[in-house]
């Protein structure tokens, strides 16, 4: 079985403008959400075997809070940050392990959560977490097919 877990960064702080996009880090709320949805997942059964992140602050530090939940090192990918749907699910496929977690932005992960959602999905709220399985225990099988089954968890 094939499984893909899509999470956006939780909420970030746009307190400095004068700060890099790359370097926001996460708000209050972010702090807040990210260990709420990271032991969601976890207690929800679901076990990975990679974490995948944008290189981008608020989504690593998103990702190390899924990684404490989940008992799995994170792996930053500078292609994650800003990445469109398809490279998303590219890389996820690339990594070559049966079940993963991408930690990445919008507009890439709404879009990619419609699309494997047949639009069941519209829009990837800050920490919502999508998750996509497949009978099936190939990625090249997977990407060609829609997902047996398909969830979303937001923190509100």
């Amino acid at each position: 079985m094939i499984r893909l877990v899509l999470v956006r960064h939780a909420k970030s702080d746009w307190g400095d403008p004068g700060l890099d996009d790359h370097d926001r880090p996460l708000n209050e709320r972010g702090l807040r959400d990210a260990p709420v949805m990271a032991r969601r997942l976890a207690e929800s059964g679901f076990r990975a075997d990679a974490i995948l992140s944008s290189t981008a602050l608020r989504a690593a530090t998103t990702a190390e809070f899924f990684s404490g939940a989940l008992g799995v090192p994170v792996e930053q990918q500078e292609r994650l940050y800003g990445a469109p749907a398809s490279l998303l699910l590219l890389t996820a496929a690339e990594r070559g392990v049966r079940s993963v977690v991408v930690v990445a932005h919008d507009p890439g992960m709404s879009v990619l959560a419609g699309l494997l959602s047949d639009d069941g999905i519209g829009h990837m709220p800050t920490c919502a977490v999508a998750r996509f399985e497949w009978d099936v225990d190939d990625w090249d099988v997977a990407t060609s097919i829609d997902p047996e089954r398909w969830h979303l968890d937001t923190p509100r």
